[in-house]
């Protein structure tokens, strides 16, 4: 379908028995334009967005200013992969049991390798619609997939990015792929932080299934009715991600959103929900959203999900972390019910380990 044959709904005020949301949502997801297409192609004006991206009022972001405020009563934890062992796995613990996002700088990984992969990330979203429409399909079991929102059809609205996804495990570790340098050592500060002893973590597989997701956020003339990406935590182990310049990634402290800063060459960790899991709540698996990008300058993303590959093994909380002070406070599970569960739901807040929980 070609940009000129795609009409959507833009004014709110339109008749609402004559819009037809599942309907203009596979007419944009057929036409294969993704977001950035649909801007390219004039659909989307400094007025106005397509109804699609509209979501409900009371959970509209609101008027995003072009600069952030300074005074914040949190901050994302910096720590400094260099520093001795016993400094840095007490702050990666005390960062994963608190906020459960922290910056790591000094990791090895090398500026120009994050840069080149981020300008790639870039480079392919800007190529002409007719060359990107070619790899826009959502048939996961392919590998590799483009497309817009992973949940377009389950959301309320959809949100104001493109995703390009590779599946790239259960592999041997592969130095080439980015987050590598750091995984074994993730693994690592993960086991002396919880106290669990040496290799549980790899025996269960906890980082062995991964999945690159480079996110794409352009220009967006309404960012005060939709989001980039709506608030949400991670359903895997860990996620690892690199960031361009552009603001945009906040995580929920408290009732606080706070602001992500990139910081140049640095990689982000998240804790994710099965790590909160098996820590039976030691560490936190915290919501975080995108804005949607109010600026010219795309912001660009590129994240892992490290999870594990052993779909029928059991799941929940360590035995070594239950005790009668403090019971599991998770049921078991499968992987393979689990993820089931995650791909028929929206991107919404807490609700799997909120399922799971005793």
């Amino acid at each position: 379908m070609s940009s000129s044959s795609l009409t959507l709904t833009s004014d709110p005020h339109h008749p609402h028995q004559d819009y037809d949301r599942l309907k203009e949502v596979k007419q944009f997801d057929d036409s294969k334009l993704g977001v950035k297409g649909l801007l390219d192609s004039g659909l989307a004006s400094s007025a106005s967005i397509p109804l699609i991206f509209h979501h409900p009022p009371d959970s509209q972001p609101g008027p995003i200013p072009h600069t952030r405020p300074t005074h914040t009563h949190h901050s994302i934890p910096i720590v400094d992969f260099s520093a001795p062992k016993p400094v840095l796995t007490d702050q990666i613990t005390r960062a994963a049991s608190t906020v459960g996002f922290f910056q790591i700088t000094n990791h090895g990984i090398p500026l120009h390798v994050i840069q080149r992969t981020l300008a790639a990330v870039k480079s392919f979203n800007e190529l002409p619609a007719e060359i990107k429409t070619a790899h826009y399909h959502r048939e996961m079991g392919r590998g590799v997939t483009f497309s817009t929102n992973v949940d377009l059809y389950q959301s309320k609205a959809a949100s104001w990015r493109d995703t390009l996804q590779m599946r790239v495990s259960p592999v041997l570790p592969n130095p080439s792929d980015i987050p590598e340098v750091v995984r074994e050592e993730l693994l690592e500060w993960n086991k002396e932080g919880l106290g669990v002893e040496e290799g549980r973590l790899k025996e269960m597989t906890c980082l062995e299934g991964r999945t690159m997701v480079a996110h794409y956020y352009p220009y967006c003339p309404r960012p005060d009715l939709t989001y980039g990406l709506t608030s949400h935590t991670d359903p895997g182990v860990v996620t690892v991600l690199v960031q361009n310049e552009v603001v945009g990634l906040q995580v929920k402290v408290g009732e606080e959103w706070v602001d992500v800063e990139p910081v140049e060459g640095a990689v982000v960790i998240n804790i994710g929900d099965i790590l909160q899991i098996i820590s039976n709540d030691e560490y936190k698996s915290v919501e975080h959203r995108v804005l949607a990008n109010p600026l010219q300058e795309p912001r660009v993303s590129v994240a892992v999900f490290c999870n594990p590959s052993n779909r029928d093994g059991l799941f929940g909380p360590l035995p070594e972390l239950v005790s009668q002070e403090k019971p599991a406070r998770y049921r078991q599970f499968t992987l393979s019910d689990y993820m089931q569960r995650f791909f028929k739901k929206e991107l919404d807040g807490k609700t799997l380990t909120n399922y799971y929980r005793l």
